[in-house]
């Protein structure tokens, strides 16, 4: 079924990013990365409080490869 689609801005857009306007059959990702953060790093919004107590982040790999994008154009 078409997609039928009005005026659409985009301000900015990240350089590994995907915009999908309509009918799509696949999107596959072609960079991946790893972030390693503590307790409440991605925490947004207003009067936010956050209490970590004894936080510590687990930086530790030992397998080396997560989810590889071998295959993907």
């Amino acid at each position: 079924m078409p997609a039928i689609v009005g005026a659409v801005q985009v301000i900015s857009i990240g350089s590994s990013s995907v915009f999908n306007i309509g009918d799509v059959y696949q999107i596959t990702p072609v960079s991946n990365a790893k972030t390693f953060s503590g307790a409440g790093s991605f925490n947004t919004g207003d009067r936010m409080t956050v209490n970590n107590h004894q936080s510590s982040t687990n930086t530790l790999d030992s397998d080396g490869i997560d989810q590889p994008n071998f295959l993907n154009a």
